[in-house]
């Protein structure tokens, strides 16, 4: 129908056309779209090529399209009365966005550059396709006639000089250019002497694919561009590699336009090597013995260590090898976890078990028993068949030492430790075999300081030997535990409400005062009555003003939020936090809600945006995906002179946040 009704209106048109014409269209206009003015224009020499330039002029708010639209949009193209062979020469395009489409064109005034080749007629008439949009769009068809034995327009020349000035290069932004294909995505790499600045890529279609909006990560020379591939139904993405792709990169007034062969998914189409990956992933693991959420794990092994002092070696090592192996084979249920999340394309994160209310009691249900069970008040004692089983199966309860190892995992999940984001966010967007490995590393960096005392069983035999200290030290184990399962309660308000929370807690601290009182007397019971005030004050005033206020005003996380304040010029703190993530707190009370920070977050041209992870989002995983991450804390700064955006570190840093922003200003 669309070719039917173009060569209609090129029979009409030539029926129309004067005898005499031009080499120039003059301005042209159509009657239902005063929103764009086309000029064609000619310059025929005798024994030359003829160039032609095409003049698009929009109105405010109105674009037209590159030869590839992107998600939506029409290209512009010519209809001649014969066929001619014509080069269409293509300015650096834009990307515009809107309503979640991306386009790939032009606004204001664009000039395209055209050849002809080969012997043409006097009289040269032809009828230009140009689909202009804004919140609507107008497909406008405009005759033209140009009559190439007349002369030239003296601006001719200088117009078609520039227009050429407006073209990419075939060679100058990049020589080390490749291109691979894999788990749906297109990573293409760019090396760069001179550093990326504000990057930009343009692909042309290709036939049945669909690429999305491209994510680009700088690393030092390096730029790596992910973009998202379908069949354009929302199905799998067509196989790639062996094809080649027609594209154009940009960066800072400089474009160059390449074509690049598609492989495999290269090594390098990540920051980090594989190597660096693994380090900073058995980094995490071990670090997360030592960081605040996970109080819980070195009471276990404390306990472990202390009813381990008057055993044997091999007992102590056999132990600890248990718990070694609970530790990994936990992140290995993790990996399975994330596996099967990924497979139906669920959410996936770090930590997002938390955001389950159910899960969230069965902890505090099993960290309260284990405190009550540390503190005396009660002792789980198992059937003589039971106890004979473990002591001739599980070398003298190793199957209680291998639930230790896997309970301290489920501990450590809602922290973010140096190095672990880094290598959880690679993982879970890496190929399925990278991400077991990743998670395989993690479990082994864990499970390092129970598999050096494994090694070294004299490490724990070098303990006092049993005496009545072990009391003193099983009530602090008991009191640790006491305000893990209370912080745990804590989270709850999130989903019962602040008051239900708070009568959660006192409920759980009375009762194990009145216990402790009739088991230990009152001496015990007046320390654990003060240790038990101590952490069960930030319960009883959750939801409650802090000693620092926090100052800034948030505002709700989206891209459009993003996207409209870089419109304006401002620049923007994202921060992307959850109650369950101790890690999230540290930056606040540390970092967020200083002065100096609360100050700077505050000023007229910086848009705070926050986005609650702890409760499933669809929103905020769509924006951490994009992102290439799946765990927080995550805080990113943009700006005029952060236009892709800098991601921090998971641990803030107080200068590093204010140097960065004051960055993102430009010049």
């Amino acid at each position: 129908m669309y070719a039917f009704l173009r060569q209609l209106v090129l029979c009409l048109f030539w029926l129309w056309l004067p005898v005499s014409q031009a080499a120039d269209s003059g301005w042209l206009r159509a009657a239902d779209n005063d929103l764009a003015s086309v000029r064609v224009r000619a310059d025929a020499r005798q024994g030359h090529d003829t160039r032609l330039l095409l003049d698009v002029r929009l109105e405010k708010g109105w674009k037209t399209y590159w030869r590839s639209p992107g998600e939506g949009g029409i290209a512009p193209a010519i209809s001649w009365n014969t066929p001619l062979e014509m080069d269409w020469r293509w300015p650096v395009p834009q990307r515009f966005e809107v309503a979640g489409i991306t386009t790939q064109g032009y606004d204001g005034n664009v000039s395209f550059p055209i050849t002809l080749r080969g012997a043409m007629p006097e009289k040269l008439t032809g009828v230009l396709t140009l689909s202009t949009c804004s919140n609507v769009c107008i497909l406008t068809y405009y005759p033209f006639a140009l009559d190439l034995s007349a002369p030239a327009d003296p601006q001719f020349s200088y117009d078609f000089s520039r227009a050429l000035g407006t073209l990419p290069l075939k060679e100058g932004l990049t020589s080390d250019l490749s291109a691979g294909f894999g788990d749906e995505k297109l990573r293409i790499t760019a090396t760069r002497e001179a550093g990326w600045q504000k990057p930009e890529l343009f692909i042309d279609t290709l036939a049945d694919t669909d690429f999305g909006k491209p994510v680009y990560r700088i690393d030092g020379q390096t730029l790596t561009a992910t973009l998202p591939v379908s069949d354009g139904w929302g199905d799998s993405a067509p196989d790639l590699r062996g094809k080649t792709l027609s594209l154009v990169l940009a960066d800072s007034g400089q474009a160059q336009e390449s074509q690049v062969t598609v492989g495999d998914a290269p090594s390098s189409d990540a920051p980090f090597s594989l190597a660096w990956i693994l380090l900073m992933a058995l980094a995490g693991g071990l670090i997360l013995n030592v960081m605040p959420c996970v109080l819980p794990v070195l009471a276990m092994k404390l306990g472990s260590v202390v009813q381990a002092s008057s055993t044997h070696r091999r007992v102590v090592r056999q132990q600890f090898m248990a718990s070694a192996a609970g530790i990994v084979t936990s992140f290995l249920e993790l990996a399975l976890m994330m596996t099967a999340l990924r497979l139906s394309n669920q959410a996936l994160g770090w930590g997002i078990q938390f955001q389950n209310p159910w899960f969230i009691a069965a902890m505090v249900l099993v960290m309260v028993g284990f405190s009550a069970s540390l503190l005396g008040l009660f002792e789980i004692r198992l059937s003589s068949g039971v106890s004979t089983f473990l002591a001739t199966r599980g070398g003298n309860g190793l199957v209680g030492h291998f639930c230790q190892g896997a309970f301290a995992t489920l501990l450590a999940t809602p922290c973010t430790a140096p190095f672990l984001g880094t290598a959880v966010s690679v993982a879970l967007v890496a190929p399925l075999s990278l991400l077991w490995g990743i998670f395989l590393v993690m479990g082994i960096g864990m499970s390092l300081p129970w598999l050096l005392i494994a090694a070294w069983p004299g490490l724990a035999l070098r303990l006092p030997r049993p005496g009545r200290w072990m009391n003193v030290v099983r009530i602090i184990l008991g009191l640790m535990m006491l305000a893990s399962g209370l912080w745990l309660a804590s989270l709850l308000a999130v989903h019962i409400g602040r008051v239900p929370t708070q009568a959660l807690g006192a409920f759980i601290v009375i009762t194990l005062l009145i216990a402790t009182l009739w088991r230990w007397g009152w001496r015990v019971s007046a320390l654990a009555a003060m240790v038990s005030l101590g952490i069960s004050l930030p319960l009883i005033g959750a939801g409650q003003p802090g000693l620092a206020k926090d100052r800034i005003v948030w505002q709700p996380l989206s891209e459009q939020a993003i996207t409209a304040a870089l419109a304006d010029n401002k620049r923007v703190f994202v921060d992307v936090t959850a109650d369950w993530c101790v890690t999230c707190k540290a930056n606040k009370y540390n970092v967020l809600l200083r002065d100096e920070v609360q100050n700077a977050l505050s000023e007229p041209d910086v848009v705070a945006l926050r986005g609650d992870w702890s409760r499933p989002s669809e929103t905020i995983s769509q924006f951490l995906r994009a992102r290439q991450s799946a765990a927080v804390p995550f805080n990113q700064i943009y700006g005029p002179g952060l236009e892709q955006g800098r991601i921090l570190p998971p641990l803030l840093d107080r200068d590093d946040l204010l140097q960065t922003l004051n960055n993102a200003k430009g010049h």
